[in-house]
């Protein structure tokens, strides 16, 4: 009988584990492709299985590495291979950039670091499976207080919004709103009901001395701002 240290006996997977780790260690996330980046994640969930085919099909699946990580639990565990762990391993990820974008527009004037407020909600919300609408409280001093989730489903379907948009802001004690929502579509184009919505919320919140900076439509690809496009002013 071989012993357990003949190399025969090793899995053909073991080598090219540890070359991968290397390459990572030594050039970080840039040396590695995509399906590479995403097989280390998997390691770590999947000690004893070659796991590149899994994370070629992840990503082809998702349509690319942040559309994995930010794919839904439910979505990834009924995938053959995905066990709950493996799932809660790729959320960490997505919970990590979320984090560290967020900690890039927290505590200075977001609208002097619009650039990472963009990043921060792209991350966020890009490849979400449905529509959600974001509320992003500020202060005087336009530093965030809050990011919150308002509701699922699709934007002209709640006509309750601009209501509970200038009651949340008043219970904050918020100076200013941006909203942001995204399009899973992939196309960020405000549609004509984001846009009655928005003047909605746009005249309440005047109303009650609260400023509309801007509305941020996030597709997979790019975002559309309305103060951008001229309709807020």
């Amino acid at each position: 009988m071989m012993s357990p240290a003949d190399p025969d006996q090793t899995p053909h997977f073991h080598g090219h584990r540890q070359r991968l780790r290397q390459r990572f260690l030594e050039g970080g996330a840039d040396a590695l492709p995509d399906y590479e980046l995403l097989e280390l994640l998997l390691f770590l969930a999947i000690p004893q299985k070659d796991v590149k085919p899994l994370a070629k099909m992840l990503l082809a699946r998702f349509g690319g590495f942040v559309g994995v990580i930010t794919a839904e639990v439910s979505q990834l565990t009924q995938l053959t291979g995905i066990k709950e762990n493996t799932a809660a391993a790729i959320k960490i990820v997505a919970a990590t950039a979320e984090r560290l974008t967020r900690r890039a527009v927290s505590d200075q004037p977001v609208l002097s670091s619009w650039d990472k407020v963009i990043d921060y909600c792209h991350v966020r919300m890009a490849h979400l499976p449905r529509e959600q609408l974001h509320l992003l409280f500020l202060d005087a001093r336009h530093v965030l207080i809050a990011d919150e989730a308002q509701q699922k489903g699709t934007i002209d379907q709640a006509p309750v919004y601009p209501r509970e948009v200038v009651k949340r802001a008043l219970e904050l004690n918020a100076c200013a709103i941006i909203l942001v929502h995204n399009h899973p579509s992939g196309d960020p184009s405000p549609s004509r009901a984001d846009i009655t919505m928005t003047r909605k919320i746009d005249e309440a919140a005047k109303a009650v001395g609260i400023a509309l900076h801007d509305h941020l439509v996030i597709g997979r690809s790019g975002h559309a701002s309305f103060r951008a496009l001229g309709l807020l002013t």
